[in-house]
C-alpha cells in the first residue's frame, strides 16, 4: 500500500507521493502502475515528493509511462497546493520547490476550500525558430522552446488545429518521438485569437494528448510574444482551462498563473511492488 494525495490543474491531473515510502528503483514501476486510468487510482504523473523546510521541498516528476520529465509547470503548482494545505499556509505564502529543472517558487494568490490560485516563477525561457522534416517529407515550421524542458511549438490557423491535412494528435506524436529530438518532446499547437490571447493543444512528453500543461503554456506563451506579435500578460486557453502568462522579453523570467485544486487522498496498492 502506497498513500497519495491527488491535485489538478486544468485538469491535468498529478499524485503527490512522499519519496521515504519506497526505494527511487521503484518509483519508475509505481508511477506506470498508480496513473493507469482503469486499473488504479489514474493520472498523467507522479511527483515524489521530500520536505525540505515549513514551506520548502524537492519533487521529481515520473510520467504515466513511467519515463522522468525534469518538470510540469501544472505539477509542481499541485505540490505547491497540497503543501500549503499540509502546512495550513494562506494568500501571500511563498513556497519554494527544488525540480529537476531548478528551484521553482510559488505565491499563493487565493484560497476557497481546496482550490488554490498560484503564480509561479518558471525560470527564464530559451525561444528559437526551427523545423521538423516528418517522414512522408512535410517539412513543418515551428519554434523551438525550453520552460526547463524540451517544447516544439507549431502554429496554426484553424479551429480543429490540423496541420498539413492531419490531427494534431497525430503530428504530435510523430514529433514527439522524432529523431531531432532524442529525448523526445512537447508538442504544442497555437491559434492566435487577438494580441492577448492564444488557444493552445498539447501532446505531452511521456503522456499523450492532455488537457493542460504549465511549462506548455510558458513555452506557447513565449514563442507567440517573441515572435508572433502577441502581448503580455498573455491569456493562453487550453482544453482544461485558461493561464495567465507575463513575460517582459527575452532574458527575463515568465510568471504563470493559475489554478490547482486539491482532489483527494488516500490509500493504493501497488503489484509486484515493495517498499
Amino acid at each position: 500500500m502506497i498513500a497519495f494525495a491527488k491535485a489538478h490543474a486544468c485538469g491535468n491531473d498529478f499524485l503527490v507521493v512522499e519519496q521515504a515510502q519506497l526505494p527511487d528503483a521503484l518509483w519508475a514501476e509505481a508511477a506506470r502502475q498508480l496513473c493507469a486510468r482503469t486499473t488504479s487510482v489514474g493520472a498523467d504523473g507522479v511527483e515524489y515528493f521530500r520536505w525540505s523546510g515549513e514551506l520548502a521541498g524537492s519533487i521529481r516528476l515520473f510520467n504515466a509511462d513511467g519515463s522522468v520529465a525534469e518538470i510540469s509547470g501544472n505539477g509542481t503548482r499541485c505540490v505547491a497546493a497540497w503543501m500549503a494545505h499540509e502546512r495550513g499556509a494562506g494568500a501571500g505564502a511563498v513556497i519554494r520547490i527544488e525540480t529537476d529543472a531548478g528551484m521553482r517558487e510559488c505565491r499563493i494568490v487565493r484560497v476557497n476550500g481546496s482550490f488554490y490560485e498560484i503564480v509561479s516563477a518558471m525560470g527564464i525561457p530559451r525561444v528559437q525558430d526551427g523545423s521538423v522534416t516528418l517522414e512522408d517529407g512535410t517539412k513543418i515550421a515551428g519554434t523551438v522552446v525550453n520552460t526547463g524542458n524540451p517544447h516544439f511549438v507549431i502554429l496554426v490557423d484553424n479551429d480543429d488545429f490540423t496541420v498539413a491535412g492531419r490531427s494534431w494528435q497525430s503530428i504530435g506524436k510523430e514529433i514527439c518521438f522524432h529523431a531531432d529530438f532524442p529525448g523526445q518532446t512537447n508538442v504544442e499547437f497555437i491559434r492566435l485569437r487577438d494580441k492577448g490571447a492564444i488557444e493552445i493543444r498539447i501532446f505531452e512528453r511521456g503522456v499523450g494528448p492532455t488537457s493542460s500543461s504549465g511549462t506548455g503554456t510558458c513555452a506557447t506563451a513565449s514563442a507567440a510574444i517573441a515572435l508572433h506579435g502577441c502581448e503580455s500578460p498573455l491569456r493562453v486557453t487550453a482544453p482544461g482551462g485558461a493561464q495567465l502568462v507575463e513575460w517582459p522579453g527575452a532574458g527575463s523570467e515568465i510568471l504563470l498563473t493559475g489554478p490547482a485544486s486539491l482532489v483527494a487522498v488516500g490509500q493504493a496498492y501497488l503489484d509486484g511492488v515493495s517498499s
